[in-house]
């Protein structure tokens, strides 16, 4: 038999608790996200389909992004017990400075597109965490601007390299001028890859208006209001274009780079040079070779060559050719701070987050920004703690392994 009486009021008063009512429906918002695919959730509600598709989408039938994430999901952590994990060091020298996480942000074009605070937003909170900012050659605020948003943190700068040369090297100058202490220069976009969700829903700068698009603006007034009524939407560093993403590619960016323009532009650069978009062990030698100081492993988010290599899995080997001659980062597919504590295991100096960046500019401006930076640096200091690491470079290839779900069949 329970004995059962009816609680007293002391008793009942450690087991209610109410918490201050938040009256910001956005503070209220974003701290219920507490996920990478909760703040894209948010982001999917607030922006109308064309933006989000734009930072959604991939190349064709975009088999590139599902398996570079389904390559993270695939590991299997091997954690030690019986470690002092009481305090957890997530900082590092990256390009021959220190950053407090070991992540940054990844150049995107179109960002104002996606919320009106655009690189503003990315740049501040970027600074207020102590990790870079990228701007695109295609970012929607000028290189000036960027550097008054975070005049104190480290900004880069991504170029891809035009016909027009001199027009390429003017806005190289202007960064250098501005005090961006690193150069990531782009070079998997010989022509634009086939993004066919932005074809289909007719995605521009600036962004047509269509019944379409009226349409799915209606429950989303607070982005069409803040389009309409703050500065119009063109590129930073080019000319307004009235065509679509792919059209101002294919007109403007050059086919015929090579190695040697690299080298070019490496003695007209003071700063750190970062070749973003490597794809072969054979091409991070002859980089390496070529006396750059890093490269991104990346196939651009699956936004270029469908069926590219997956970064990830690619990683280790080219550690293993280049790791001692140059930095190595890496891109694509970057959800979770398990996946950036997974990259760093196997090698990568440092990562860059796109998609997971944008997920939080719509979902909240800079606070959305700032709380995807949170909600990153939460999983890597768990995910170090719970591995029984204290410091990055504790990390090491045995902490992690990659399983095989996709093995090539032999030649």
């Amino acid at each position: 038999m329970v004995d059962r009486h009816l609680p007293k009021p002391r008793e009942l008063a450690p087991l209610l608790r109410f918490e201050k009512p938040q009256l910001s429906n956005k503070k209220r918002r974003l701290a219920k996200a507490l996920t990478i695919a909760d703040l894209r959730s948010i982001a999917r509600r607030r922006t109308p389909k064309a933006a989000f598709d734009y930072t959604e989408g991939a190349a064709e039938g975009e088999i590139s992004i599902a398996r570079a994430r389904q390559a993270f999901e695939d590991i299997e952590f091997h954690p030690s017990i019986l470690r002092n994990v009481s305090q957890v060091d997530t900082s590092r020298e990256v390009l021959g400075a220190q950053v407090a996480l070991p992540f940054g942000i990844a150049p995107t074009g179109f960002t104002r597109m996606m919320q009106t605070e655009g690189e503003r937003a990315g740049a501040g909170a970027a600074g207020a965490a102590g990790i870079p900012f990228a701007l695109s050659t295609m970012g929607t605020t000028s290189i000036e601007d960027v550097q008054a948003a975070n005049p104190y943190g480290r900004n880069w700068f991504q170029l891809y390299l035009w016909k027009d040369r001199d027009r390429s090297m003017a806005l190289v100058d202007r960064a250098a001028r501005a005090g961006f202490d690193t150069l990531l220069v782009t070079v998997d976009v010989p022509v634009s890859g086939a993004r066919l969700r932005d074809k289909r829903n007719g995605m521009s700068i600036p962004p047509a208006l269509t019944p379409g698009t009226v349409i799915n603006a209606i429950p989303r007034p607070a982005w069409w209001i803040n389009f309409l009524t703050t500065e119009p939407l063109a590129f930073a560093s080019l000319d307004r274009w009235g065509g679509t993403v792919s059209e101002l590619i294919d007109t403007m960016f050059d086919p015929t780079v090579e190695f040697e323009d690299l080298g070019w532009i490496k003695q007209q650069w003071d700063g750190k040079l970062v070749v973003k978009g490597v794809q072969s062990v054979a091409d991070a030698r002859r980089l390496a070779d070529l006396g750059v100081d890093g490269i991104v492993v990346s196939n651009h988010g699956g936004r270029q060559l469908d069926r590219a290599p997956i970064p990830f899995h690619l990683l280790p080997e080219v550690v293993r050719e280049v790791g001692d001659d140059l930095e190595i980062h890496l891109d694509t597919g970057i959800m979770s701070g398990a996946d950036i504590v997974a990259a760093v295991a196997l090698g990568a100096r440092f990562t860059l987050v796109g998609r997971a960046y944008l997920y939080g500019l719509m979902a909240g401006g800079r606070a959305g920004v700032d709380r995807m930076i949170d909600i990153l640096r939460s999983e890597i200091e768990r995910t170090m703690r719970l591995l029984g690491v204290s410091r990055l470079a504790e990390l090491e290839p045995g902490h992690v392994t990659q399983l095989a779900r996709l093995e090539p069949r032999p030649r």
